[in-house]
């Protein structure tokens, strides 16, 4: 029997009868989560999200009057709460769930095409677990990061110092697609260092937002491909459903892509790309940086970093995660070298290209 005390509220908001009784009947299924409310509209949701307060809300994007995303605006600006997006797994629902992203939504999820979809046990457990991760996400406002630019890289004091080019390594999960967007903008163009991200997403929403970072950017902004070559002044999104790894062909680092068993519950995952930067010669430069997201993924892979290589491993702050669960698996392993907010990550990346 379920204790209100407990209860996760949540408000479901779907044009659809079908979804929104397939969706409660799931989610009921949990001893934490309590449906309180469905809406028809993004209008009706706007109503209901004051009058019910629900803790979580699930959003469709299509719906009649007022669209999910727009609905979400105003939601996230009169009355914030967690909001997970029901998105398709298409391009262009990829596009649509970065732009609910970018204005506030926590995470997102398939939007199920029939009732086999919804009741399959691993689809069942992703909503139910993202509903709860919700629940305990900071919201953190479109308008509340700002972008600072910094000057342009001086290549005349970094090529005295190193021979080889920096190589830089990012794990993110749960509130990465904002964060990325607030600061990889700041890297500088001319920056000799090579980037490498591996965001917890799923084909198609990686490419997209590959696509929409690199329109932000200074450095280019790509998702990577299997052999090509590795490039300074570039950052290279894993595939959604890859892992992504970097090998040494002669002098050169090449872009290694598979489709291994899954890491840390991940494919891609942010453990596997660590440790093929553990097996590189031809720099001793190589920084590691596990940002916002849920569980693990990362930290052993850090701790190999940093056995093998004295990697300089850098850790985002409780304070501006929006969920601090792999930051903190990493920093409490005993292997991060600093600890520090969204808002100075890259500027010390950026001193320590030059170390």
């Amino acid at each position: 029997m379920k204790s209100n005390y407990k209860s996760i509220k949540v408000l479901i908001a779907d044009d659809s009868i079908f979804i929104q009784r397939v969706l409660t009947d799931l989610l009921n299924t949990d001893d934490e989560i309590d449906v309180i409310g469905v809406a028809k509209n993004g209008q009706d949701a706007i109503d209901k999200v004051k009058e019910l307060k629900p803790d979580v809300v699930t959003m469709d994007v299509e719906m009649p009057k007022v669209n999910g995303i727009e609905a979400l605006k105003v939601i996230m600006d009169e009355s914030p709460v967690p909001v997970i997006m029901l998105s398709s797994l298409t391009y262009e629902g990829a596009h649509s769930t970065l732009t609910a992203l970018e204005y506030g939504a926590v995470d997102f999820v398939q939007k199920p095409m029939g009732v086999f979809d919804l009741n399959s046990k691993n689809n069942k457990n992703e909503i139910i677990n993202k509903v709860k991760i919700a629940h305990k996400a900071k919201i953190i406002k479109k308008d509340s990061l700002t972008v600072n630019r910094p000057s342009p890289f001086k290549i005349e004091e970094y090529t005295r110092r190193s021979l080889h080019t920096t190589i830089v390594g990012i794990g993110i999960s749960t509130g990465g697609p904002r964060a990325l967007q607030y600061i990889l903008p700041q890297i500088p163009g001319n920056i000799p260092a090579s980037f490498l991200v591996v965001q917890h997403m799923p084909p198609n929403f990686t490419k997209s937002l590959a696509d929409r970072l690199n329109t932000i950017c200074q450095v280019k902004v790509k998702e990577a491909e299997d052999g090509e070559l590795v490039k300074p002044g570039y950052v290279y999104i894993a595939p959604g459903d890859y892992h992504l790894k970097i090998r040494e062909t002669g002098a050169e680092y090449v872009i290694q892509l598979g489709k291994e068993d899954a890491v840390s519950g991940h494919r891609p995952s942010v453990d596997v790309l660590f440790n093929s930067l553990s097996e590189l010669k031809l720099t001793n430069n190589i920084i590691a940086a596990v940002l916002t997201g849920m569980g693990s993924d990362g930290t052993k892979g850090a701790l190999n970093l940093k056995s093998k290589k004295g990697s300089y491993i850098i850790a985002q702050d409780e304070e501006s995660s929006v969920v601090y669960g792999m930051p903190k698996s990493v920093a409490k392993a005993g292997v991060v070298d600093e600890i520090v907010s969204l808002d100075k990550i890259m500027n010390v990346i950026i001193n320590r290209v030059g170390v």
